[in-house]
């Protein structure tokens, strides 16, 4: 433990990076494919009728978090949005594998390519990246004071 309190700010600065890297490539895959991503929102059995806002808000809430996790003033809240966006995601699968009779994806880039379980997986283990973050980025520094 006192290993990961010793390297805290850097180990939160690399999930913040992961998560700058993951939100800003998912971002500009789905922007780069603008079309293609709507269509697929479009067949969702879960948001059809939201598809024509939705298309517009996740990539412009994936790169305001980016954004935001770069600031320290807003780091902590840009946590929270990760963790709460990844949630989202995650809940979105759960839904559509389990109460969907079409599953269609609306990941960009390589996450495209992954399977259901392994996309699951994936969004578990950014979970918990972002949990991790919360924890470490509000744990209270020791000092090494001794009173005489």
């Amino acid at each position: 433990m006192h290993f990961i309190l010793r390297y805290r700010p850097w180990i939160v600065d690399t999930i913040c990076l992961l998560f700058v890297v993951l939100f800003t490539y998912a971002a500009v895959s789905k922007l780069l494919e603008f079309e293609k991503f709507r269509a697929q929102l479009g067949q969702s059995p879960l948001l059809t009728a939201f598809a024509d806002m939705v298309v517009w808000t996740i990539p412009a809430v994936e790169l305001a978090i980016s954004l935001l996790l770069f600031v320290p003033r807003f780091r902590l809240a840009a946590l929270y949005a990760s963790l709460s966006l990844m949630t989202l995601f995650t809940a979105y699968i759960v839904a559509v594998l389990y109460f969907s009779p079409y599953v269609p994806c609306s990941c960009g880039g390589i996450l495209e390519n992954l399977g259901w379980t392994e996309h699951l997986v994936f969004n578990l283990v950014f979970i918990a990246l972002a949990i991790a973050g919360i924890v470490l980025y509000t744990t209270p520094e020791k000092t090494n004071t001794t009173q005489v």
